[in-house]
């Protein structure tokens, strides 16, 4: 599926207002929330136009694609920020440590030790966010919740990794407010201060909740043929 470049600029400022109206509601300040606009198999046009309109976060799910598309971009503009938002295979982490400043997937015991190694062997310490499955659903990625204080005692404690926050994407068929509500209440727990939640469709509601990083693309880029769960 392909879009006008030129439509970027406004679909951002719209997406940027709304996030606005949603801090200011809950007593917040529109900068403490993150757009993280998610670029998944958009073409670089398309990076290019929310670039020159001050876009400086942007999320990808693979580590190859990005790597086809960000070095270049990364070149021109020193200051953006590239956030991992799918799935992590621990034989891709070196890969996503060289590439990524923020991984929001981590989810496992053997990629926290995969992620550890790659940072010691490249001298490079993305931030890390922990995914947590608060539907514990089978099919999705995430840890379980009662499975969390593990992971991180693992991976921050045990490993010393720069663990920043939590992640989720709510069962599509599910209300997303009590996971929102659930993800805040283990961060806090764990004095993570972080939250990455939030898409296209409920970013005001995640908002509403804490969230400090949202992660849009449809709103932003046009619809996809395909939507991966944590881009939409």
């Amino acid at each position: 599926m392909t879009h006008d470049p030129d439509s970027v600029a406004p679909a951002l400022a719209t997406v940027r207002m709304e996030i606005a109206t949603a801090a200011r509601s809950a007593g917040r300040a529109p900068e403490s929330v993150t757009l993280v606009a998610v670029s998944k198999t958009h073409p670089v046009p398309m990076i290019e136009a929310a670039l020159v309109a001050g876009q400086r976060h942007f999320g990808e799910n693979r580590v190859q694609e990005a790597a086809a598309k960000f070095p270049a971009l990364r070149a021109t503009h020193p200051d953006l920020r590239l956030h991992l938002i799918g799935p992590l295979q621990t034989n891709k982490a070196e890969g996503a440590v060289a590439l990524f400043d923020v991984i929001h997937s981590l989810d496992r015991p053997k990629l926290a030790k995969a992620l550890a190694s790659a940072m010691a062997k490249l001298g490079r310490r993305p931030d890390l966010i922990i995914q947590v499955n608060t539907g514990e659903e089978p099919q999705k990625a995430g840890v379980a919740p009662h499975e969390l204080p593990g992971l991180v005692a693992l991976a921050r404690d045990r490993l010393g990794l720069s663990i920043t926050g939590l992640m989720c994407i709510p069962p599509v068929e599910e209300p997303p407010a009590p996971h929102f509500a659930l993800l805040a209440k283990l961060a806090a727990r764990h004095g993570l201060p972080l939250l990455s939640m939030g898409m296209s469709d409920d970013f005001p509601t995640a908002i509403a909740m804490g969230a400090t990083h949202v992660r849009v693309g449809s709103r932003i880029f046009g619809r996809r043929d395909t939507v991966h769960p944590a881009e939409a």
